[in-house]
């Protein structure tokens, strides 16, 4: 693909400059620029790649696409002669020539989009089980991990950048994936990062307070989040799926029906797939479950109410991309937890102790009462949080009011403080603790925290240490430092006096 080639397929205001030269690459960050590569220069939330343009060219760029009017006529007069393109909007010409450098994978993969406060990664994994099971080959993009036919990378985005997203996807379809499963976080579809793909099948899990650093308000939270089903932004999807219990369900099911989409609920009780009753085991739950497509009692590994739901959307998913309902139920047995999901940490200790992502006051409050109905009367649910610097300071309080609401004992830490004092973070969150009258201690060292909630449980007790999860590091002002909480607490528990099985 050359030059002339490539804009061919972008939308652009204006374009100079001409080569018959073989693009070896488009990248939109210029530490990536090899010579012959297109350089993507867009404008950003915090930084403009414009500012780049003049290293990406030192660096060998063969040709340069730009947002901004100023640079093109910058380039057309000091760069003469180097082929360049002005676009209107950066991102949607970076996933235009990113599809088309990548010989356009979207058109290989038929794709799944899963957006939601809570429940995206344990969706994502569950649908993509399901699929799997059903002898398809996948790409998985999220938070934790990504898989390309089997194959486990590690996360960088839960959303990466749309140029990120089609190499993913073409080495998945050059591998013979034919499905395509990626959790779409808000930021995401605000900013553009999944523009280029038609998702066939979009999932909603819920919204709940979180990113209002970002978005300023819940309304505007919603709406990034409606870009995934509405068709203003992105094509509507073929089907939609949708949780009931979510108050803005019916609002969403209006716009996505309105752009074209066929909708599908789930639910516990009501919807179109839906779990009649349930029963919750130590071994996970039984579910009777009913669908129009026929009728089943299930054995699930995936504990809690919350799972249930998740378990819903993805056998609701699965069956909107053709998975027999039969097929689906043969699956259950297989379906795994996911990584830092409600994730046991053992070693020998008498009491419980969860690893759980749990970052947000509705999630928290989710985990404490999965917990909740796993203790015996007599025993305690302890639970460890800390809330995130640089990220919205109104959950705080709320954070802490979940916590000590729904707890015996509450061990509130850091959780990634960033550039934040960690006991400046801690003081916000402390007045809501104060006010329900639990116990609680205060430790701004997350690892001596644990250790302290660790100290404090009794046989027939649960720990919970929330708000970290699958993540391996603690971001702190100017570094970053490894910090796994399964592996932290199995050491603490060792040092206990504990076993070592785990």
């Amino acid at each position: 693909m050359n030059w002339n080639d490539l804009i061919a397929e972008i939308a652009s205001e204006g374009s100079a400059g001409a080569s018959d030269a073989l693009i070896t690459g488009i990248e939109y960050d210029s530490r990536r620029v090899r010579p012959g590569a297109v350089f993507v220069a867009m404008r950003g939330g915090t930084t403009d790649g414009n500012r780049f343009i003049e290293k990406a060219i030192a660096s060998g760029a063969l040709g340069i696409i730009t947002d901004s009017i100023q640079t093109f006529d910058h380039l057309l007069v000091y760069n003469a002669g180097l082929p360049i393109l002005e676009a209107a909007h950066g991102r949607r010409a970076l996933a235009q020539a990113s599809a088309a450098f990548f010989n356009h994978p979207e058109r290989k993969l038929a794709s799944i989009g899963i957006t939601g406060t809570n429940g995206k990664t344990t969706t994502a994994f569950l649908t993509e089980s399901l699929l799997n099971h059903a002898q398809r080959k996948t790409v998985l993009v999220g938070t934790i991990e990504y898989h390309i036919a089997g194959q486990v990378r590690p996360s960088v985005h839960t959303t990466p950048e749309s140029r990120d997203l089609f190499e993913l996807m073409a080495e998945g379809a050059a591998q013979g994936a034919t499905e395509l499963i990626t959790e779409v976080s808000s930021h995401a579809l605000d900013q553009g990062r999944a523009i280029g793909v038609s998702f066939d099948v979009a999932i909603f899990t819920n919204l709940t307070r979180d990113h209002l650093d970002y978005h300023g308000t819940m309304d505007n939270y919603f709406a990034a989040k409606r870009l995934l089903f509405d068709g203003t932004r992105y094509p509507a999807p073929r089907v939609a799926v949708i949780n009931t219990h979510d108050p803005r369900a019916e609002e969403l099911a209006i716009a996505a029906r309105k752009a074209g989409a066929e909708i599908r609920t789930y639910g516990i009780t009501q919807g179109d797939w839906r779990a009649s009753s349930y029963k919750l085991t130590p071994a996970g739950a039984e579910i009777s479950l009913e669908t129009p497509f026929g009728t089943s009692t299930v054995q699930s590994h995936l504990a809690g109410e919350v799972n249930i739901l998740n378990l819903l959307a993805a056998f609701t998913a699965a069956h909107a991309r053709g998975v027999a309902f039969d097929q689906i139920m043969e699956s259950i047995p297989q379906l795994k937890p996911v990584p830092g999901r409600f994730q046991p940490v053992h070693a020998g200790q008498p009491f419980s102790v969860i690893v759980d992502y749990a970052h947000t006051d509705d999630a928290l409050r989710n985990l404490i009462a999965l917990a909740r109905k796993s203790v015996t009367t007599g025993h305690r649910v302890i639970t460890l949080f800390g809330c995130g610097g640089d990220r919205d300071r109104t959950k705080r309080p709320k954070m802490g009011q979940a916590a000590s609401e729904g707890s015996d004992f509450v061990v509130a830490t850091s959780d990634n403080p960033r550039s934040e004092d960690p006991l400046a973070i801690l003081a916000e969150v402390e007045p809501a603790l104060k006010a329900t009258g639990t116990p609680y201690v205060i430790e701004p060292d997350r690892a001596a925290a644990i250790r302290l909630a660790l100290e404090a449980a009794k046989p027939g007790d649960v720990v919970l240490l929330a708000g970290k999860g699958h993540e391996k590091e603690q971001i702190l002002a100017g570094r970053t430092i490894p910090f796994d909480d399964s592996e932290v607490a199995h050491t603490a528990l060792v040092a206990l006096g504990y076993g070592e099985t785990q």
